[in-house]
């Protein structure tokens, strides 16, 4: 089967793709799979890390041509404030929760959660049920979209083990691994006019 091992960044790309893949927000955080595009073409996606496919994005196989992946619509909610601090308010209890948000010019969208829904009316919000794309935020742990991701054959010609992966996107670490409290205070962040010993 052939094998797409480089991913193309949205706004990266001009070729006419050769088919197109449709996944939801899950089905766009990929390592290593089988996949088959809408009109039939058969590859093996094989990355060497799983990162978050973007609606835009194109996989790029062996033989040189093009996946593009599209972003599958999915029941969201729409969260609208009127004034920028309720959104920040919104915002700031919805991070404090750990949910994977989109954030627009004027709103919010998640993926339906009635208690969450209930809790945003609580601060003022009104929420729309929409179906569209869901593209969140990729959290301050996620770096930077991804710029390129690629695997090489041996005669690449170049030492993997100088290779730099800081231009690549990697997952969200997973939170309820480990304990952290939201209120701890950090005393190494604030100046208080003397030196600690």
């Amino acid at each position: 089967m052939i094998t797409a091992n480089f991913i193309s960044p949205r706004g990266a790309w001009q070729a006419r793709p050769a088919d197109t893949i449709v996944l939801d927000f899950d089905e766009r955080h990929r390592r290593r799979i089988a996949m088959k595009g809408t009109n039939g073409l058969e590859f093996l996606l094989d990355l060497p890390e799983a990162v978050m496919l973007r609606g835009g994005d194109a996989l790029v196989l062996e033989d040189g041509r093009l996946v593009e992946v599209i972003a599958a619509a999915e029941p969201l909610a729409e969260i609208r404030v009127s004034e920028p601090r309720d959104l920040a308010r919104l915002a700031y209890h919805l991070g404090n929760r750990h949910l994977s948000v989109q954030i627009l010019a004027n709103r919010i969208r998640i993926r339906r959660d009635a208690v969450i829904e209930d809790m945003a009316r609580g601060l003022g919000a009104k929420i729309a049920q929409i179906e569209a794309p869901f593209d969140p935020e990729g959290g301050a742990y996620a770096g930077p979209e991804i710029e390129e991701v690629h695997v090489h054959g041996p005669e690449c010609g170049h030492d993997h083990g100088q290779h730099d992966h800081a231009g690549h996107e990697h997952a969200a670490h997973d939170h309820a691994a480990h304990d952290h409290a939201h209120d701890r205070h950090d005393h190494n962040a604030h100046d208080h006019g003397h030196k600690h010993g």
